[in-house]
């Protein structure tokens, strides 16, 4: 379904945007780019791997450029940790919090008067339930990755091996993907929640 974007002024046949709105729309589009930035520094990073993996001239390319492609892949293993740690850290201006909690002070924004094409309105049961999925989301960046980022990419506090295996003893690959794809879900189910009226559950 595509989306009737607003501009500053808004659109024919729609009022301008209330000031709560386009903070929602600020917040909106700064989580979309923070959440897409990480992803595609990660998923870079997994397919330069993947490709190596599966094709033996590409191994061997790599290996005789290896200080290229170690100083590429580490950018891209450091702007995906930094990326995470821009949308779940309390200290950013624009985390993962201010933008949820943005939607649900603002709930009348997603009412039918404020969007004519949406068919259900969200109810705090909704925005409750996004806000126990960030809840968790957040709980297990602090447990495992605030370190990692903090203390080897942000600032180099953990440079000996074993320091550096400790603080990513608990990090894996597949939890990263994890938690990348919940953050897309969610810029998407809020996105479709604003422009076109959608029930704000996450989807597969």
């Amino acid at each position: 379904m595509k989306e009737r974007r607003r501009g500053l002024g808004g659109v024919a046949g729609l009022m301008p945007m209330t000031s709560a709105e386009a903070a929602l729309t600020r917040e909106l589009e700064i989580f979309r780019q923070e959440a897409e930035a990480g992803a595609q520094f990660f998923y870079s990073y997994l397919a330069v791997h993947e490709l190596a993996k599966r094709q033996r001239r590409v191994f061997r390319m790599l290996d005789e450029n290896a200080l290229f492609w170690n100083t590429t892949l580490g950018g891209l293993q450091t702007g995906a940790t930094m990326a995470l740690g821009r949308i779940f850290d309390h200290q950013s201006p624009h985390n993962i919090n201010t933008f949820v909690r943005l939607t649900g002070q603002h709930r009348t924004i997603f009412t039918k008067t404020a969007l004519a094409r949406r068919k259900q309105g969200p109810t705090p049961e909704d925005f409750r339930r996004l806000n126990e999925d960030v809840k968790k989301y957040r709980r297990l960046y602090e447990e495992h990755y605030r370190d990692v980022c903090n203390r080897l990419y942000a600032h180099k506090q953990a440079a000996d091996p074993a320091a550096v295996a400790a603080l990513v003893k608990y990090t894996s690959i597949r939890d990263l993907q994890r938690r990348f794809t919940f953050l897309l879900q969610l810029h998407e189910t809020l996105r479709e929640l604003f422009y076109n009226g959608t029930k704000p559950v996450l989807r597969p």
